[in-house]
């Protein structure tokens, strides 16, 4: 049977009665977004890594820590408490991304970002993705993730150095380079099928690890910045 549009039918054509609908408003509300988290480790030039163990995410901004003479910025950390989700939702994180930096002296006192073109620092790009091991560390247990060869902002080493225009090179004189070496060549770690779930209740923290045949730093100082990437459900109470 058909009916006139916007006309109410208490009924249905075979004269079942119709399912209870509840009366009572939702009492909570979801909200879902996408967000990365991110915290820096850094390692001060001629610095020993063999065997060592760096806890990142645990230190938040404004505060000293995880290798740094000074506070965190925005640039080596979002967190506002060390080792929780900001704003304590629940969080699951789908991807990792290793982005690092190399400073042009030692010790924490200079910019971070110089350009990667020469052996020294191609090698502590390649020691550290050789032997480096990202972690899970939570309350009682710890899960390993991948060695850093496999986490991006990049799956390896990658890019192109030249000699400098118009340089001849004489023997034993040194050739000026130019180009620049980093971490972008792959993808970033991802999580295909099962994310992993950080609750906004408890506390957890990466550890960056490192093997025993993993040679010091080297002159200059660089820093490491895990990036997770991942979403949030926020619940709202209704009054």
């Amino acid at each position: 049977m058909y009916h006139a549009p916007g006309s109410i039918v208490l009924g249905t054509d075979t004269g079942a009665a119709l399912p209870q609908m509840p009366l009572d408003a939702p009492k909570q509300l979801f909200r879902y977004g996408e967000q990365s988290i991110w915290s820096s480790q850094f390692h001060a030039g001629a610095s020993a890594i063999v065997n060592g163990t760096f806890r990142l995410f645990t230190t938040p901004q404004g505060q000293q820590g995880q290798g740094y003479n000074g506070g965190l910025s925005i640039a080596e950390t979002n967190l506002k408490e060390g080792g929780r989700i900001p704003n304590g939702v629940a969080y699951d994180v789908f991807g990792i991304a290793l982005q690092p930096a190399h400073f042009s002296q030692a010790a924490d006192s200079q910019t971070a970002g110089q350009a990667v073109d020469n052996a020294v620092e191609i090698g502590d790009l390649t020691n550290i993705l050789a032997n480096g091991v990202a972690t899970w560390d939570f309350t009682q247990t710890t899960v390993d993730v991948c060695p850093l060869t496999l986490i991006g902002a990049g799956g390896g080493v990658f890019g192109a150095l030249a000699a400098a225009v118009g340089a001849v090179p004489t023997a034993g004189a040194a050739i000026t380079t130019v180009g620049n070496m980093n971490n972008g060549a792959g993808s970033v770690w991802l999580y295909r099928k099962y994310p992993i779930a950080l609750p906004g209740n408890t506390t957890f923290a990466m550890l960056l690890r490192y093997g025993s045949r993993a040679p010091n730093i080297g002159t200059n100082a660089i820093e490491l910045r895990f990036v997770l990437l991942g979403y949030y459900k926020n619940i709202i109470e209704i009054a």
